[in-house]
């Protein structure tokens, strides 16, 4: 997709690869992206949230309405504490006493490396694979 920009596309692909085709620059590269991208964008969503409820929102008319705010502060940040605290104590409740609740029930059954079970049967995008297979006798 970055090829297709005239003039600096392939420069800008062999750039964000580390070479001239993809390999271990452009995994750690990508990993480095995926682990830092979340972070940052709690980041840009905690100083908007601070800008935000520091001077208001902007209004459309240009009016200032100043009569009936409410602070955030002392009301809104503690009821979001407080269901944080409800939701992460009901998760670790439920995977602390029972761990195997929501667990695939075939998870219990002694692994056998030589035979497959016959109702194990793979997802929807391995079928052909798994149909190519089962065409072949003692397989």
């Amino acid at each position: 997709l970055l090829s297709a920009a005239p003039y600096i596309g392939t420069d800008l692909v062999q750039w964000i690869w580390g070479g001239f085709s993809v390999d271990n620059p452009t995994l750690t590269r990508f990993f480095t992206f995926h682990f830092i991208l979340p972070f940052s964008i709690i980041g840009a969503t905690m100083i908007h949230l601070f800008f935000l409820h520091h001077t208001g929102s902007s209004n459309p008319v240009g009016l200032t309405s100043n009569f009936d705010k409410v602070p955030f502060h002392t009301y809104f940040s503690y009821k979001d504490i407080v269901g944080f605290s409800i939701m992460i104590t009901a998760l670790l409740a439920l995977s602390t006493f029972t761990p195997n609740l929501l667990g695939d029930p075939d998870n219990f059954t002694p692994a056998n490396p030589l035979v497959t079970p016959p109702h194990i049967k793979p997802e929807w995008y391995f079928l052909f694979a798994y149909a190519i297979l089962r065409s072949i006798p003692n397989k």
